[in-house]
């Protein structure tokens, strides 16, 4: 794979529980384990990729039907179940929802019409993460020498 390709964050721990991640732009987020004293509103790393499901379909989804219109309502809600069994622990039931309405006016109609493929076309097509659980790209984990 080349450079153009690779894509990476760095997360660092920064207490007990609690770690911050840095893309390679400067962005930041702070996540933990909500069961650590001081962490408890913090994301998870489950939520964070139920967001990351949610947030790559709307980024498709909104540059699609903003084109037209500009919603009035655009919520995207992302869950699933975590569960633990004989493959370990793992969500199952993932679901995105799209609750999305634009005020009537030029472009609206248009849209509204295309939500629905644009919806269909980011899950099965665009949206990098979906298509990653999807497929079920296996990861790797090693350590590093120091």
């Amino acid at each position: 794979m080349t450079d153009n390709t690779l894509r990476s964050v760095t997360v660092e721990r920064t207490g007990t529980g609690r770690f911050v991640a840095t893309n390679t732009r400067g962005g930041t987020i702070a996540f933990g384990s909500a069961s650590e004293p001081g962490s408890e509103t913090e994301f998870t790393p489950v939520e964070l990729l139920l967001a990351a499901l949610a947030g790559c379909s709307a980024v498709d989804v909104d540059v699609a039907t903003g084109r037209h219109a500009e919603p009035d309502r655009f919520t995207i809600v992302a869950s699933g179940h975590k569960i633990s069994d004989d493959l370990g622990n793992r969500l199952t039931g993932l679901q995105v929802t799209f609750s999305v309405s634009f005020p009537d006016g030029e472009g609206a109609e248009r849209a509204r019409a295309i939500l629905p493929r644009a919806v269909k076309t980011s899950h099965d097509r665009l949206c990098t993460v979906s298509r990653t659980v999807e497929t079920g790209t296996p990861v790797t984990a090693t350590v590093e020498e120091s």
